[in-house]
């Protein structure tokens, strides 16, 4: 009888590694391999990029890499800044909602701001909602902002970036100051 015990599990190991095996190498625990080969059943706001596993390949693909959403929104909301002529990102409540964040002592300004990323096994897709400075040719920023974030996001992540869509939802006009701008103060 414990010989038969025995054979059983030796079978149902078998099962096991065989699934395991035909569903992308190792065993997750929901049975399913789709989690292993990041098409469905990955965590939210991540991509997998998966490498074989066992002695017979090499190091550096071994294992797989994650690369949550919010890496590539802070990848895009840096490469769109660096533009001349682009002079904030987001819409108007969320620049004001930021401009009080970056007051509060202790407070980081948002780079990912205005910012809206889908991110799949391997591209992902970027919108942009930014403030231009009054007089740049929009068209010019824009196709600027376009190509440095196409460039940084696929340097730095790896995944193909197949559309960046830049809404220019505001323009900086030169009496726009900042409170300081006019040298004038209400209250002495």
């Amino acid at each position: 009888m414990a010989t038969q015990d025995i054979q059983a599990q030796g079978i149902q190991a078998q099962d096991i590694h065989a699934n395991a095996t035909t569903s992308g190498g190792g065993g997750d625990s929901g049975g399913t391999g789709a989690a292993r080969k990041g098409v469905g059943g990955t965590a939210a706001g991540t991509t997998m990029v998966t490498g074989g596993t066992g002695a017979g390949e090499p190091a550096a693909t071994r294992g797989k890499t994650s690369i949550a959403d919010v890496v590539v929104v802070k990848i895009a909301g840096m490469a769109a800044r660096e533009i001349p002529g682009v002079f904030d990102m987001g819409g108007g409540l969320s620049r004001t909602i930021g401009a009080v964040r970056d007051r509060v002592p202790g407070g980081r300004p948002n780079v990912g701001r205005g910012v809206k990323v889908e991110v799949g096994e391997r591209q992902t897709a970027i919108d942009l909602d930014i403030v231009v400075e009054y007089g740049v040719p929009i068209t010019d920023v824009a196709h600027d902002v376009r190509e440095n974030v196409i460039g940084a996001v696929e340097r730095i992540t790896g995944l193909e970036v197949v559309e960046v869509n830049v809404a220019v939802n505001d323009v900086r006009l030169p009496d726009d100051g900042t409170e300081d701008s006019a040298g004038e103060t209400r209250v002495e």
